[in-house]
């Protein structure tokens, strides 16, 4: 028996708050990977660490908040905790992969394409692995075509939004940057979603068991309580705002001797003025 599947429970308040989520995740990231390319090597990999838990948070956060909207007439849902959890290391941990390609390669090329590629099948696979976590009386069936379409959007978008955050040109473009990733995720997610059909056994009674939100809800306090902190780390980060590189002074560099070059310039300038103007005036009494 085909089952009647609908994931707009509540309207458009999930997919509305799911995309927030997303962007907000992406927007934390995509900073935190912008940022890695201002400062020394030595900070770079906790800023792009803390960039790809972020967007991981935010895209395995946004999954989560769309599937409280997701029902299935005729059977009660319900989510493998172990599962659940491991599709958001999945999400960690593969756009952590993608991110600190372009964090150290560059924005651009070959890097900006295995990045991107990466990042987008970290989505992909966060999405569907956390499909795989749900329970129900019934077998879930995809669309082939359609899941290959979602997987491209991920993919394209996802590189799309790395570029937009290597160009390091500011605030705006990386929220332009996190937008691009929310739709990515998004996207990626309802367009997966198209591709489901769900086949009940008819095995189970069709009211009992609890709402996806009940079951979601204290799954989701964990990341969000990380998105929170992350969003305070970066608000707090004197230059994450303006995107302006922090610069060095010249004595505090490796192999600049302290001020030297300073006080040549200063002593250079003090006593040239003095050697011309008594030189001249030697000569002035023989002339006449």
């Amino acid at each position: 028996m085909q089952g009647t599947v609908n994931g707009f429970s509540y309207g458009l308040v999930t997919p509305l708050v799911a995309y927030f989520m997303a962007c907000l995740g992406g927007a934390l990231g995509l900073r935190c990977t912008t940022r890695s390319m201002l400062v020394a090597q030595s900070w770079r990999p906790g800023w792009l660490a803390l960039g790809s838990a972020a967007i991981g948070s935010g895209i395995w956060t946004m999954h989560f908040v769309a599937m409280m909207g997701f029902t299935v007439r005729g059977t009660p849902i319900h989510y493998d905790k172990a599962m659940t959890f491991a599709s958001l290391a999945v999400a960690i941990i593969m756009v952590g992969i993608g991110i600190f390609i372009v964090g150290y390669r560059g924005a651009r090329g070959t890097a900006l394409f295995t990045g991107g590629t990466i990042t987008g099948l970290g989505i992909a696979s966060m999405h569907y692995l956390g499909m795989a976590s749900m329970s129900l009386d019934g077998q879930l069936e995809y669309n082939t075509v359609t899941v290959g379409i979602s997987v491209a959007i991920a993919m394209g978008a996802a590189t799309a939004a790395l570029w937009a955050a290597g160009q390091v040109r500011g605030f705006l473009w990386s929220v332009g940057a996190s937008l691009v990733m929310g739709l990515a995720v998004s996207g990626m997610h309802y367009t997966g979603m198209a591709a489901l059909s769900v086949h009940l056994h008819g095995t189970a009674q069709p009211a009992t068991g609890d709402s996806p939100a009940t079951l979601l809800a204290p799954m989701l306090i964990g990341p969000l309580a990380f998105l929170l902190l992350a969003g305070v780390v970066v608000m707090f980060d004197p230059l994450m705002v303006m995107g302006k590189p922090t610069v060095v002074p010249a004595e505090h560099k490796p192999g600049i001797p302290a001020h030297t070059h300073v006080r040549h310039s200063a002593h250079r300038l003090r006593f040239r003025p003095r050697r011309t103007v008594e030189h001249r005036g030697s000569r002035t009494p023989q002339n006449r």
